[in-house]
């Protein structure tokens, strides 16, 4: 049954990374965000006690509340005019699928290195790690930059779980998730006041 559950955590993370690159509106953003961070919940509870995986879905939640809420304070600019190259829907699908078959290929090698930490948990940090990979690597704009790295760092604490189950080290991934979001939320508030500033 857990064996289970972990792949449709991983259908999950599918689902809402591929999203993420294809979402217009930053509400969107946030909510595919949470509904990650539901998934690495889930990916977690296949090595760690329930106190210690609900330490990341917990600190997920806050920071996409604290995008989402420094989000809404500023002005209503268009997220979906980016200026840089690539930006059609069919260059993200084709790009995410590219990282799909990587991923399929490195799961078996990398959970073998991972001590065996399930095909499932494997994938799912593989596929959360390069989907937020390719995320930073296709967009400048702070707020979806702040998700990329995000989406990375539950990649890193998805497959970290299997080799490590200190409780001080996820109170530390926890800290880090919830600063990465503050400092997003930092340069999003500043970015919007160069822009605001009268010449």
């Amino acid at each position: 049954m857990a064996v289970t559950f972990a792949w449709i955590a991983v259908a999950m993370i599918l689902i809402t990374s591929v999203s993420l690159l294809l979402a217009r509106d930053w509400r969107w953003s946030m909510s595919l965000l949470a509904i990650q961070y539901v998934a690495m919940f889930i990916l977690a509870l296949q090595h760690w006690p329930i106190g210690m995986a609900a330490v990341k879905v917990v600190a997920g939640w806050m920071a996409a509340a604290i995008l989402g809420m420094t989000r809404s304070g500023l002005a209503d600019e268009n997220l979906a005019e980016e200026n840089t190259w690539p930006r059609g829907r069919l260059f993200r699908i084709f790009a995410a699928f590219i990282v799909l078959i990587i991923v399929a290929g490195a799961t078996p090698s990398v959970d073998t290195i991972m001590a065996d930490a399930g095909f499932a948990v494997t994938a799912g940090s593989l596929l959360l790690i390069g989907m937020g990979l390719l995320h930073l690597g296709i967009t400048a704009h702070i707020l979806r930059v702040t998700i990329g790295l995000m989406t990375v760092l539950s990649g890193f604490e998805t497959v970290y779980s299997a080799v490590e189950g200190s409780v001080l080290v996820a109170a530390l991934l926890a800290v880090i998730t919830l600063g990465l979001a503050l400092v997003g939320s930092y340069l999003l508030i500043a970015s919007n006041s160069k822009e605001t500033e009268p010449a």
